[in-house]
Protein backbone atom coordinates (compact mmCIF):
# COMPACT_ATOMS: atom_id res chain seq x y z
CA UNK A 1 0.00 0.00 0.00
CA UNK A 2 1.47 3.40 -0.94
CA UNK A 3 1.52 6.46 1.30
CA UNK A 4 -1.50 8.09 -0.32
CA UNK A 5 -3.68 4.99 -0.02
CA UNK A 6 -2.58 4.53 3.56
CA UNK A 7 -3.46 8.13 4.42
CA UNK A 8 -6.89 7.80 2.88
CA UNK A 9 -7.61 4.55 4.70
CA UNK A 10 -6.22 5.98 7.95
CA UNK A 11 -8.85 8.73 7.80
CA UNK A 12 -7.19 11.63 5.98
CA UNK A 13 -9.44 14.59 6.78
CA UNK A 14 -9.61 17.51 4.34
CA UNK A 15 -8.88 20.86 5.96
CA UNK A 16 -11.94 22.86 7.13
CA UNK A 17 -14.21 20.39 5.34
CA UNK A 18 -17.40 21.36 7.13
CA UNK A 19 -16.89 25.05 6.48
CA UNK A 20 -16.03 24.45 2.81
CA UNK A 21 -19.29 22.52 2.38
CA UNK A 22 -21.21 25.25 4.17
CA UNK A 23 -19.74 27.95 1.93
CA UNK A 24 -19.92 26.21 -1.46
CA UNK A 25 -23.10 24.10 -1.30
CA UNK A 26 -25.51 27.08 -1.61
CA UNK A 27 -23.91 28.00 -4.95
CA UNK A 28 -24.37 24.44 -6.21
CA UNK A 29 -28.00 24.12 -5.10
CA UNK A 30 -29.31 27.66 -5.75
CA UNK A 31 -32.51 28.14 -7.79
CA UNK A 32 -31.94 27.64 -11.49
CA UNK A 33 -29.07 25.20 -11.02
CA UNK A 34 -29.72 21.46 -11.11
CA UNK A 35 -33.46 21.81 -11.64
CA UNK A 36 -33.31 23.08 -15.23
CA UNK A 37 -31.42 20.25 -16.83
CA UNK A 38 -28.01 21.82 -16.25
CA UNK A 39 -25.91 19.95 -13.73
CA UNK A 40 -24.14 22.15 -11.17
CA UNK A 41 -20.40 22.34 -11.85
CA UNK A 42 -17.75 22.35 -9.12
CA UNK A 43 -14.16 23.18 -10.03
CA UNK A 44 -11.62 21.79 -7.57
CA UNK A 45 -8.50 23.62 -8.74
CA UNK A 46 -6.16 21.80 -6.34
CA UNK A 47 -7.62 18.31 -6.23
CA UNK A 48 -4.94 16.69 -4.07
CA UNK A 49 -6.27 13.55 -2.41
CA UNK A 50 -9.83 14.36 -3.50
CA UNK A 51 -11.32 14.67 -0.03
CA UNK A 52 -13.22 17.93 -0.55
CA UNK A 53 -14.37 16.73 -3.97
CA UNK A 54 -15.63 13.41 -2.62
CA UNK A 55 -17.64 15.16 0.09
CA UNK A 56 -19.28 17.60 -2.33
CA UNK A 57 -20.08 14.87 -4.87
CA UNK A 58 -21.76 12.95 -2.08
CA UNK A 59 -23.65 15.97 -0.78
CA UNK A 60 -24.97 17.43 -4.06
CA UNK A 61 -26.93 15.04 -6.33
CA UNK A 62 -25.94 15.30 -9.98
CA UNK A 63 -22.93 17.49 -9.27
CA UNK A 64 -20.28 17.51 -11.98
CA UNK A 65 -16.67 17.77 -10.81
CA UNK A 66 -13.79 19.22 -12.80
CA UNK A 67 -10.66 18.44 -10.81
CA UNK A 68 -7.24 19.94 -11.58
CA UNK A 69 -3.84 19.06 -10.19
CA UNK A 70 -0.30 19.52 -11.43
CA UNK A 71 0.80 16.39 -9.56
CA UNK A 72 0.17 13.28 -11.68
CA UNK A 73 0.46 11.02 -8.64
CA UNK A 74 -2.32 12.98 -6.91
CA UNK A 75 -4.51 12.63 -9.98
CA UNK A 76 -4.00 8.86 -10.07
CA UNK A 77 -4.95 8.49 -6.41
CA UNK A 78 -7.95 10.78 -6.69
CA UNK A 79 -9.16 8.90 -9.77
CA UNK A 80 -9.32 5.73 -7.68
CA UNK A 81 -11.01 7.49 -4.79
CA UNK A 82 -13.62 9.18 -7.00
CA UNK A 83 -14.25 6.21 -9.33
CA UNK A 84 -17.65 5.42 -7.71
CA UNK A 85 -18.99 8.72 -9.10
CA UNK A 86 -18.36 7.62 -12.69
CA UNK A 87 -18.80 10.13 -15.47
CA UNK A 88 -19.66 12.93 -13.04
CA UNK A 89 -15.90 13.31 -12.60
CA UNK A 90 -13.46 14.91 -15.05
CA UNK A 91 -9.81 15.10 -13.99
CA UNK A 92 -7.20 17.26 -15.72
CA UNK A 93 -3.43 17.47 -15.39
CA UNK A 94 -3.07 21.25 -15.15
CA UNK A 95 -1.83 24.11 -12.97
CA UNK A 96 -4.60 26.30 -11.62
CA UNK A 97 -3.63 29.31 -13.72
CA UNK A 98 -4.65 27.23 -16.75
CA UNK A 99 -8.32 27.34 -15.71
CA UNK A 100 -9.46 29.32 -18.83
CA UNK A 101 -7.74 26.86 -21.18
CA UNK A 102 -9.16 23.81 -19.40
CA UNK A 103 -12.72 25.15 -19.34
CA UNK A 104 -12.53 26.18 -23.00
CA UNK A 105 -11.26 22.74 -23.99
CA UNK A 106 -14.06 21.04 -22.06
CA UNK A 107 -16.70 23.39 -23.45
CA UNK A 108 -17.69 24.62 -19.98
CA UNK A 109 -18.36 28.39 -20.04
CA UNK A 110 -19.02 28.82 -16.32
CA UNK A 111 -18.63 26.92 -13.06
CA UNK A 112 -20.81 27.35 -9.98
CA UNK A 113 -18.23 26.88 -7.24
CA UNK A 114 -14.45 26.84 -7.04
CA UNK A 115 -12.11 25.65 -4.30
CA UNK A 116 -8.39 26.35 -3.97
CA UNK A 117 -6.61 24.38 -1.23
CA UNK A 118 -3.17 25.89 -1.70
CA UNK A 119 0.32 24.82 -0.68
CA UNK A 120 1.98 21.43 -0.50
CA UNK A 121 -0.20 18.36 0.05
CA UNK A 122 0.19 15.77 2.78
CA UNK A 123 1.40 13.00 0.42
CA UNK A 124 4.00 15.32 -1.07
CA UNK A 125 5.35 15.99 2.41
CA UNK A 126 5.14 12.34 3.44
CA UNK A 127 6.99 10.95 0.44
CA UNK A 128 10.68 11.37 1.24
CA UNK A 129 11.85 11.20 -2.36
CA UNK A 130 9.82 14.30 -3.33
CA UNK A 131 12.28 16.47 -1.40
CA UNK A 132 9.71 18.83 0.15
CA UNK A 133 10.47 18.02 3.78
CA UNK A 134 13.59 18.87 5.76
CA UNK A 135 12.79 16.01 8.14
CA UNK A 136 13.91 13.42 5.54
CA UNK A 137 17.19 13.07 3.68
CA UNK A 138 16.20 13.09 0.03
CA UNK A 139 17.21 14.54 -3.33
CA UNK A 140 16.56 18.28 -3.63
CA UNK A 141 13.55 18.07 -5.92
CA UNK A 142 10.39 19.89 -4.67
CA UNK A 143 8.53 19.63 -7.99
CA UNK A 144 4.78 19.34 -7.57
CA UNK A 145 4.64 18.40 -11.24
CA UNK A 146 7.39 15.86 -11.83
CA UNK A 147 7.05 16.29 -15.58
CA UNK A 148 8.60 19.78 -15.36
CA UNK A 149 12.37 20.26 -15.55
CA UNK A 150 13.29 22.82 -12.86
CA UNK A 151 14.19 21.30 -9.47
CA UNK A 152 15.33 22.77 -6.16
CA UNK A 153 18.81 21.36 -6.82
CA UNK A 154 19.05 23.42 -10.00
CA UNK A 155 18.00 26.54 -8.09
CA UNK A 156 20.52 26.22 -5.24
CA UNK A 157 23.37 25.15 -7.52
CA UNK A 158 22.72 27.42 -10.47
CA UNK A 159 21.13 30.70 -9.39
CA UNK A 160 23.39 33.76 -8.86
CA UNK A 161 23.94 34.76 -5.19
CA UNK A 162 21.78 37.89 -5.43
CA UNK A 163 18.88 35.94 -6.95
CA UNK A 164 19.13 33.26 -4.26
CA UNK A 165 19.03 35.93 -1.55
CA UNK A 166 16.01 37.60 -3.18
CA UNK A 167 14.08 34.33 -3.31
CA UNK A 168 14.83 33.54 0.33
CA UNK A 169 13.90 37.06 1.42
CA UNK A 170 10.70 37.45 -0.65
CA UNK A 171 9.32 33.92 -0.72
CA UNK A 172 10.59 32.70 2.64
CA UNK A 173 10.46 36.02 4.52
CA UNK A 174 13.91 35.00 5.76
CA UNK A 175 15.77 37.81 7.52
CA UNK A 176 19.10 35.99 7.18
CA UNK A 177 18.64 35.51 3.44
CA UNK A 178 21.98 37.10 2.55
CA UNK A 179 23.92 34.91 4.97
CA UNK A 180 22.20 31.72 3.84
CA UNK A 181 22.70 32.54 0.16
CA UNK A 182 26.40 33.20 0.75
CA UNK A 183 26.75 29.90 2.60
CA UNK A 184 25.01 28.05 -0.25
CA UNK A 185 27.39 29.58 -2.79
CA UNK A 186 30.44 28.62 -0.71
CA UNK A 187 29.19 25.07 -0.21
CA UNK A 188 28.24 24.46 -3.83
CA UNK A 189 31.74 25.62 -4.80
CA UNK A 190 33.08 22.57 -2.98
CA UNK A 191 30.49 20.09 -4.25
CA UNK A 192 26.96 20.41 -5.66
CA UNK A 193 24.22 20.61 -3.04
CA UNK A 194 21.97 17.67 -3.84
CA UNK A 195 20.25 16.55 -0.63
CA UNK A 196 17.67 18.01 1.72
CA UNK A 197 19.72 17.13 4.80
CA UNK A 198 22.84 18.91 3.57
CA UNK A 199 20.81 22.00 2.80
CA UNK A 200 18.94 21.92 6.12
CA UNK A 201 22.21 21.53 8.04
CA UNK A 202 23.78 24.37 6.07
CA UNK A 203 20.87 26.69 6.82
CA UNK A 204 20.99 25.84 10.51
CA UNK A 205 24.70 26.64 10.81
CA UNK A 206 24.20 29.88 8.85
CA UNK A 207 21.74 31.31 11.37
CA UNK A 208 22.83 32.78 14.74
CA UNK A 209 22.58 30.32 17.60
CA UNK A 210 20.19 32.51 19.59
CA UNK A 211 17.74 32.55 16.67
CA UNK A 212 17.94 28.79 16.21
CA UNK A 213 16.52 28.21 19.68
CA UNK A 214 13.07 29.56 18.81
CA UNK A 215 10.59 29.39 15.95
CA UNK A 216 10.86 25.75 14.94
CA UNK A 217 13.22 24.29 12.36
CA UNK A 218 15.38 27.11 10.94
CA UNK A 219 15.26 25.51 7.47
CA UNK A 220 11.49 25.94 7.21
CA UNK A 221 11.60 29.37 5.53
CA UNK A 222 14.34 28.36 3.08
CA UNK A 223 12.46 25.23 2.02
CA UNK A 224 9.25 27.25 1.59
CA UNK A 225 11.07 29.79 -0.59
CA UNK A 226 12.64 27.15 -2.81
CA UNK A 227 9.33 25.31 -3.19
CA UNK A 228 7.56 28.50 -4.25
CA UNK A 229 10.30 29.28 -6.78
CA UNK A 230 10.43 25.77 -8.25
CA UNK A 231 6.66 25.62 -8.70
CA UNK A 232 6.10 29.30 -9.60
CA UNK A 233 3.43 29.30 -6.91
CA UNK A 234 2.88 33.00 -6.29
CA UNK A 235 2.87 34.19 -9.90
CA UNK A 236 0.57 31.29 -10.82
CA UNK A 237 -1.72 32.24 -7.94
CA UNK A 238 -1.87 35.88 -9.03
CA UNK A 239 -3.15 34.67 -12.41
CA UNK A 240 -5.35 31.84 -11.13
CA UNK A 241 -7.68 33.61 -8.71
CA UNK A 242 -8.86 36.30 -11.17
CA UNK A 243 -9.35 33.56 -13.79
CA UNK A 244 -11.53 31.57 -11.38
CA UNK A 245 -13.59 34.64 -10.47
CA UNK A 246 -14.16 35.36 -14.14
CA UNK A 247 -15.63 31.85 -14.60
CA UNK A 248 -18.27 32.30 -11.88
CA UNK A 249 -21.85 33.26 -12.82
CA UNK A 250 -24.18 35.31 -10.65
CA UNK A 251 -24.47 33.45 -7.34
CA UNK A 252 -21.28 31.46 -7.95
CA UNK A 253 -18.84 31.14 -5.08
CA UNK A 254 -15.11 30.68 -4.48
CA UNK A 255 -13.32 29.48 -1.34
CA UNK A 256 -9.57 29.71 -0.76
CA UNK A 257 -7.51 27.89 1.86
CA UNK A 258 -4.07 29.49 2.27
CA UNK A 259 -1.20 28.26 4.41
CA UNK A 260 1.23 31.17 4.55
CA UNK A 261 0.98 34.96 4.56
CA UNK A 262 2.17 35.45 0.98
CA UNK A 263 -0.68 33.40 -0.51
CA UNK A 264 -3.22 34.94 1.84
CA UNK A 265 -2.07 38.48 1.02
CA UNK A 266 -2.70 37.92 -2.70
CA UNK A 267 -6.11 36.39 -1.93
CA UNK A 268 -7.08 39.31 0.30
CA UNK A 269 -6.04 41.92 -2.26
CA UNK A 270 -7.82 40.28 -5.21
CA UNK A 271 -11.06 39.64 -3.34
CA UNK A 272 -11.07 43.09 -1.73
CA UNK A 273 -10.70 44.74 -5.14
CA UNK A 274 -13.62 42.71 -6.53
CA UNK A 275 -15.78 43.54 -3.50
CA UNK A 276 -15.15 47.30 -3.69
CA UNK A 277 -17.39 49.98 -5.15
CA UNK A 278 -15.25 51.86 -7.67
CA UNK A 279 -17.58 54.84 -8.17
CA UNK A 280 -15.43 58.00 -8.26
CA UNK A 281 -15.53 59.57 -4.78
CA UNK A 282 -16.72 62.97 -6.04
CA UNK A 283 -20.00 61.56 -7.38
CA UNK A 284 -23.05 61.78 -5.09
CA UNK A 285 -24.52 58.34 -5.87
CA UNK A 286 -22.97 54.95 -6.72
CA UNK A 287 -22.88 54.10 -10.41
CA UNK A 288 -24.32 50.68 -11.27
CA UNK A 289 -21.37 49.77 -13.48
CA UNK A 290 -19.00 50.50 -10.59
CA UNK A 291 -20.83 48.53 -7.92
CA UNK A 292 -19.01 45.55 -6.33
CA UNK A 293 -18.85 42.40 -8.44
CA UNK A 294 -18.46 40.14 -5.39
CA UNK A 295 -19.41 40.12 -1.74
CA UNK A 296 -17.11 38.66 0.87
CA UNK A 297 -18.47 35.62 2.71
CA UNK A 298 -15.88 35.65 5.48
CA UNK A 299 -15.02 38.41 7.92
CA UNK A 300 -11.33 38.70 7.23
CA UNK A 301 -9.54 35.37 7.16
CA UNK A 302 -11.35 32.59 9.00
CA UNK A 303 -9.33 30.23 11.17
CA UNK A 304 -9.99 26.56 11.89
CA UNK A 305 -11.49 25.56 15.19
CA UNK A 306 -9.26 24.55 18.10
CA UNK A 307 -10.73 21.07 17.84
CA UNK A 308 -9.66 20.75 14.20
CA UNK A 309 -6.13 21.96 14.78
CA UNK A 310 -5.81 19.41 17.56
CA UNK A 311 -6.98 16.47 15.46
CA UNK A 312 -5.67 17.63 12.07
CA UNK A 313 -2.19 19.22 12.42
CA UNK A 314 -2.11 20.36 8.77
CA UNK A 315 -4.94 22.77 9.58
CA UNK A 316 -2.78 24.67 12.06
CA UNK A 317 -1.68 27.43 9.67
CA UNK A 318 -4.72 27.60 7.36
CA UNK A 319 -6.58 30.82 6.60
CA UNK A 320 -9.87 30.73 4.70
CA UNK A 321 -11.42 33.48 2.55
CA UNK A 322 -14.51 33.19 0.36
CA UNK A 323 -16.66 35.34 -1.91
CA UNK A 324 -19.86 35.22 -4.02
CA UNK A 325 -20.53 36.94 -7.34
CA UNK A 326 -23.31 39.52 -6.90
CA UNK A 327 -23.02 41.40 -10.22
CA UNK A 328 -22.61 40.04 -13.70
CA UNK A 329 -19.28 40.66 -15.41
CA UNK A 330 -19.40 43.52 -17.90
Amino acid sequence: MDVGDHAAKAGHVPVMLGRVLEILTPALTRPGVGDTGRAPVYLDATLGMGGHAEALLGAVPGLRLIGLDRDTTALERSARRLAPFGDRVTLEHAVYDQIPDVLARLGVPTVDAVLFDLGVSSPQLDEADRGFAYSYDAPLDMRMDRTQSLTAAEVVNGYPPAELARILREYGEERFAQRIAAAIVRERGRAPLDSTRRLADLVRTSIPAATRRTGGNPAKRTFQALRIEVNDELDSWRRALPAALAALPLGGRVAVLSYHSLEDRVTKQVLAAQAADTTPPDLPVPLPEHEPRFRLLTRGAELPSDEETTTNPRAGSVRMRAAERVREAT
